[in-house]
């Protein structure tokens, strides 16, 4: 009897230890597929190559239907994903990262979100769609980006 009692112990200790084995790597195995899953697009890739291959400098936005335009001095196109949250530190999420056309939503946490489509045409011509909120206000655009020259000093 003291033989099977050793040995039962011995197998319950090999199983328990299985057991936990298949338990942490099944942990192990969901907490990398949720940080996949869940990580922001920006940690996960650079991304949004097409916007990086537009050219710097002076930039003539026209809005259509509404007849305005601004301009704003161009660094980069990741600036042209929020036109009207400029400025502000917002998660990103891209939804498409294509080489002519990129669609990102963004959330700017206490100030609204948006989503903003960007097609390119050229290296200094683009069309773009955007909406979602300010504040409390909606926003809802087409627009049309042209490059016009180099910044004022």
């Amino acid at each position: 009897m003291c033989y099977y009692a050793k040995a039962s112990w011995g197998l319950m200790r090999i199983m328990t230890r299985t057991l936990f084995f298949e338990v942490g790597l099944k942990l192990l195995l969901a907490a990398g597929l949720a940080t996949a899953l869940f990580m922001p697009a920006a940690a996960q890739a650079p991304g949004l190559a097409m916007l990086d291959g537009l050219s710097a400098g002076q930039w003539e936005i026209r809005y259509r239907g509404s007849g305005v335009s601004e301009r704003i001095c161009l660094r980069n196109g990741r600036q042209l994903i929020q036109l009207r949250h400029p400025g502000e530190k917002c998660t990103r999420v891209i939804v498409e990262d294509g080489s002519e056309q990129v669609t990102v939503q963004y959330t700017c946490r206490g100030n609204g979100y948006g989503r903003t489509n960007i097609r390119k045409e050229t290296a200094s011509l683009v069309q773009i769609d955007g909406q979602g909120i300010v504040g409390t206000k909606h926003f809802e655009f087409t627009a049309e980006g042209r490059r016009i020259g180099t910044c004022g000093g």
